[in-house]
């Protein structure tokens, strides 16, 4: 039983290399994401959830190193964690840095209008951005006034507003029905009276 215990809670690597594994490897996935942009954080097809998936498959090696043992596993998921608060604290005080490592939203669909260069720079096919417009609940891309791809991978869509005309005729009628409904209530009361 000893032996068991011993196995599982000594940490065959020193602590230091221990901590320092996870903290490169933690700044060379934010440099790579950041690198190739926000498309893997989104999701967009089946392709896009396997390279996140055997990305953290790929680098767990490179964070735990010859170790197998429940304490350094513990060590280096603490080290993570209190890396990534760190890192979140700090970009929370500094906006400008957090901008450069982030970046800037895309914006895919301005005033109704696809646009080409962003699709294309963000490497988004039509499809797949129709994709999304259809799980955020529109008909399609001809629903949306605007499309944003946030740095973190999600999609702010705004709907069409409808022209002003419709907006008009919307509101005539229901004039129209509230004057035909006071019609109805005088010649009621009319009736009623004689």
């Amino acid at each position: 039983m000893h032996e068991i215990t011993a196995h599982l809670f000594t940490i065959p690597i020193p602590l230091l290399e221990k901590i320092i594994r996870p903290i490169l490897v933690y700044a060379f996935l934010v440099v790579l994401l950041r690198v190739f942009g926000k498309r893997e954080l989104a999701q967009l097809n089946p392709f896009d959830l396997v390279v996140l998936l055997s990305l953290s498959n790929t680098v767990q090696n490179a964070i735990i190193g010859d170790d197998n043992s429940v304490a350094g596993g513990m060590v280096g998921a603490i080290t993570l964690l209190v890396t990534n608060y760190i890192v979140v604290r700090f970009l929370f005080r500094h906006r400008r840095l957090d901008e450069v490592l982030e970046g800037k939203p895309s914006t895919l669909i301005k005033d109704g209008t696809v646009r080409k260069k962003e699709m294309a720079r963000e490497l988004i096919t039509t499809a797949e951005l129709q994709s999304v417009i259809r799980r955020q609940g529109f008909d399609g891309i001809h629903d949306v006034e605007s499309c944003v791809l946030e740095p973190g991978g999600a999609f702010i869509i705004k709907p069409k507003s409808p022209p002003t005309e419709i907006v008009r005729h919307a509101e005539l009628l229901e004039r129209l029905d509230a004057l035909t409904a006071q019609i109805a209530a005088m010649e009621a009361k009319m009736a009623g009276g004689t």
